[in-house]
């Protein structure tokens, strides 16, 4: 019997093609949207965090507790190489380097501005960093200390715009050690980067590690221990399996771990703004499509209503009626979200393959962030969550006017014309 409705329903959705053709493919057309955009966001969402894990902050930090909250240069590891041999044995773990960091003015001979000055490993931040391979005017770090002469620095091209210095020129550094005491130095600009995110180019000045514990009277003593794994993903099993380690350690303050979601909140708390304001975007597509399932059905019942009488007179139970109808609008839905699958993800895998160039808003971009180019990335979420949103969506919205046969009554419905 319920073999013979489904047949039924298929023969009915036909009986008017170019009804039936417009319908499926508007629910094809926001399926091919809702899996194009979803991977066009989670292609976005991944090459910010991606930006800023590979440029600065890492999958994860280690860090004296309260360090992120108040960045004072007292708030130290002061034993960095016992966490280096806690994280030396996790697999998951690719890579780890040690920086120290305080806040300084900066001086040119014409300007001065008040940043952040960091103190790198220049060997160890090339694994954990893309700030080697940056570098557009002159050179990285030197991995061994010069014998004589200045040490270098490296710096953003905006901050070595807004100072007006190239390659070549000096730099004064002057803030407070650790000790309290005056740190004072001068350092000769060896490179200068383009990161692509405008506030670290315009905010940091890296020099040697060793120079920096000299200066900032540091002794072996750094602020944090960035850290990368082999995936996003992973970064949670790092943090669990890192945690009774660093509880071992002896530290002034008790060391802990923070993911980049927790070094990154501006970033986090954006990509959650920008998913509801897509997921009532993709809602309002949605309904539309719904509504036209809903007056393609309210159609169908009206023009019907002599049929359904003439069934009902034979004995046919509303229920069964209802059955149809929905097999009907299930029928309808299930071909249009196959085409839009189908569709959308072929459309989603070229461009995931050749990327969708910024063009001119690159530039704004950049701000955030996010590189020139963007490649959508697809997945199950991506391919799943439209369409099956689709699919409830216009199942309930078919459900109306099926439930209308309820209330037929056989003589009334066989006097309708």
């Amino acid at each position: 019997m319920q073999s013979l409705d489904v047949t039924m329903a298929w023969r009915n959705i036909w009986r008017h093609p170019r009804r039936t053709l417009l319908t499926t493919l508007a629910i094809a057309f926001a399926c091919v949207l809702l899996i194009f955009m979803l991977s066009f966001q989670f292609g976005s969402y991944e090459a910010m965090i991606n930006a800023s894990v590979n440029i600065h902050t890492g999958h994860l930090q280690v860090q004296a507790e309260g360090y992120q909250e108040k960045q004072e240069i007292r708030r130290v590891i002061e034993d960095p190489e016992a966490v280096q041999r806690a994280l030396a044995d996790l697999p998951e773990v690719t890579a780890a380097a040690s920086r120290a960091r305080a806040f300084a003015l900066v001086s040119s001979q014409e300007r001065a501005y008040g940043i952040m000055v960091e103190g790198i490993d220049p060997g160890a931040e090339a694994k954990v960093s893309s700030l080697s391979r940056i570098v557009q005017e002159g050179r990285y770090l030197p991995e061994a200390p010069a014998g004589e002469g200045l040490p270098c620095a490296i710096l953003g091209h905006l901050l070595a715009r807004n100072l007006r210095v190239g390659v070549g020129d000096e730099l004064t550094v002057l803030g407070q050690g650790r000790d309290g005491s005056v740190a004072a130095t001068a350092v000769v600009v060896c490179g200068i980067y383009r990161s692509g995110m405008d506030a670290y180019d315009r905010g940091a000045v890296q020099i040697p590690l060793t120079v920096f514990q000299e200066v900032f009277t540091m002794g072996t003593a750094v602020h944090e221990i960035v850290v990368t794994g082999r995936r996003l993903a992973e970064v949670a099993a790092i943090t669990e399996a890192l945690a009774p380690r660093l509880a071992e350690i002896s530290n002034p303050q008790p060391l802990i771990s923070l993911s980049w979601d927790t070094l990154l909140p501006g970033l986090k708390q954006a990509i959650g703004m920008d998913l509801v304001s897509g997921a009532i975007s993709y809602l309002i597509l949605i309904l539309v499509v719904a509504f036209s399932i809903l007056n393609t059905f309210l159609m169908a019942i009206f023009e019907r209503t002599h049929e359904f009488g003439v069934l009902m007179a034979i004995g046919s139970r509303p229920a069964r009626l209802i059955r149809i109808v929905l097999f009907e609008s299930a029928g309808m839905t299930l071909v249009g979200i196959g085409i839009g699958i189908l569709v959308g993800c072929l459309l989603t895998a070229y461009f995931a393959a050749h990327g969708i160039h910024l063009g001119g808003a690159s530039e704004l971009f950049s701000q955030y962030g996010i590189p020139n180019t963007l490649y959508p990335r697809l997945s199950f979420l991506t391919v799943t969550a439209g369409p099956l949103t689709v699919f409830g969506i216009t199942l309930a919205a078919a459900l109306y006017p099926a439930l209308k046969i309820r209330g037929l009554k056989p003589v009334d419905a066989l006097r309708h014309e």
